[in-house]
């Protein structure tokens, strides 16, 4: 008898005692990272790396580069905030709209999806509501900053029409940041270069570079793969042009040192910018005679409903239809186009080049006239392209500046953006409080 009491007592004592629920990873500034969230945060990756297919990068390596990157958008956040930057209710109401419309759903619907998929519908919000307000505060301190003169347009011209008919290039690169923290010491640049160091080495025994993006990259990029995408190499910072400037597909360029770190930059692809241009005139002023094409085009975005394959699988669907002329490309375009040209059956007019992603102009160029593509990967999602006419026209002088002046901006835009997260990761109060988050 008092035996079961004693057990029923212990018991109750058991059940009396306070069972940890949560815990405080790492205080950042005035906020912190729970563990919940980190390993919510954690689990939603590691789907997403998974359907990707591939090996996944060890677990404690993701976690670690998950942990920094949350640290990061931390700090983008408490400084939106401070600036006074807000996205009210209405305005993310607005917001979930558009992508609820881009999907052909209802805002009902749209809710009815992502919980379907295993999504809270609040954290849904709440994610496209950070999203907006850091995309506001890199305009505000990265994107509305960047100047480019007239004397650097001047530069940039001269330098293209100095190359003789050379046909541009398009480079796509992958990137593995160290990242360098502002006046480093000694110790610690000896420390990341050792890092960088390390990682060529795995690369070098036969490593995946995407997998050690993954685990050891402090860009923005390194949850897919750091592949920066096809851009012609005025739209890629010169260190990194000069570093893959004699590889060959496939191969790793040294480690490269920059005021942001140290980068392991990879060639996934060389390959000539398809732009018919005229000889370059004597004259500067003189206009450059170049292709013009018209163009339309179905968009399927990739979200958070829409995975990659339901695109694919979508845009097979209508392109099977189109072809066997069961339904016409524009009638297509203004069903299921996540695009504002939907409504117009897809035409986007008449495009020069360099309008376009290079993904996107790359296959419109090598379309016959009346023919519409395979689905085409592009930033924005899967396209189906379909090329009506093409011509030669004569670009203007004005043009032919205000296509410089974009190609110098986001060749500094890429720079000076890891530059900002850079510093504000530095000034950053972090102070780790659990050491696993298992």
């Amino acid at each position: 008898m008092l035996q079961g009491a004693h057990a029923q007592a212990q018991t109750q004592r058991a059940a009396e005692k306070p069972q940890l629920v949560d815990a405080i990873l790492v205080v950042v500034n005035n906020d912190v990272i729970t563990q919940r969230e980190f390993l919510a945060r954690l689990k939603s990756i590691e789907e997403r790396l998974q359907k990707q297919g591939g090996a996944m990068p060890p677990r404690a390596q993701l976690q670690r580069q998950l942990l920094e990157r949350m640290i990061v958008e931390k700090a983008q956040l408490q400084a939106a905030k401070e600036q006074g930057i807000r996205v009210d209710d209405n305005m993310l109401d607005r917001a979930i709209g558009r992508i609820a419309e881009q999907n052909k759903l209802t805002i009902p619907e749209f809710r009815k999806q992502l919980e379907a998929d295993g999504m809270v519908y609040s954290k849904f919000r709440d994610e496209i509501r950070n999203e907006i307000m850091m995309q506001r505060l890199r305009e505000r301190e990265v994107d509305n900053k960047i100047q480019v003169s007239d004397a650097e347009i001047d530069n940039y011209l001269a330098a293209h029409n100095d190359k003789s008919g050379a046909v541009p290039q398009e480079l796509d690169i992958a990137q593995i940041l160290i990242r360098v923290p502002e006046n480093a010491s000694a110790e610690q640049l000896a420390e990341r270069k050792k890092r960088a160091e390390e990682v060529i080495q795995q690369l070098n025994a036969g490593g995946d570079f995407a997998k050690l993006a993954a685990a050891y990259s402090d860009g923005t990029d390194a949850l897919t793969g750091g592949d920066l995408g096809w851009r012609t190499a005025d739209r890629l910072p010169q260190l990194f042009v000069d570093a893959t400037a004699n590889l060959q597909q496939g191969q790793v360029a040294p480690i490269v040192k920059s005021a942001n770190g140290f980068h392991v930059l990879k060639l996934l692809g060389r390959r000539t910018q398809s732009v018919m241009r005229g000889a370059p005139a004597a004259d500067a002023n003189a206009p450059v005679a170049v292709k013009q094409t018209r163009v339309s085009h179905i968009l399927i975005k990739v979200n958070q409903v829409v995975s990659e394959a339901d695109a694919l699988r979508k845009l097979n669907d209508i392109k099977q239809r189109i072809d066997n002329h069961a339904a016409t490309f524009e009638d297509m375009a203004r069903l299921y186009s996540n695009d504002l040209s939907a409504s117009k059956g897809g035409d986007l007019g008449w495009v020069y080049p360099g309008d376009t992603v290079p993904e996107f102009e790359r296959a419109m160029d090598a379309l016959p006239v009346g023919q519409v593509s395979e689905p085409i990967k592009s930033p924005f999602g899967y396209h189906l392209i379909l090329v009506k006419e093409r011509k030669m026209d004569d670009v203007s002088q004005e043009r032919q500046r205000q296509a410089a002046r974009q190609a110098i901006r986001e060749r500094k835009l890429e720079e000076a953006t890891q530059d900002w997260l850079r510093q504000l990761r530095d000034r950053a109060y972090v102070e780790y409080r659990v050491d696993s988050a298992q």
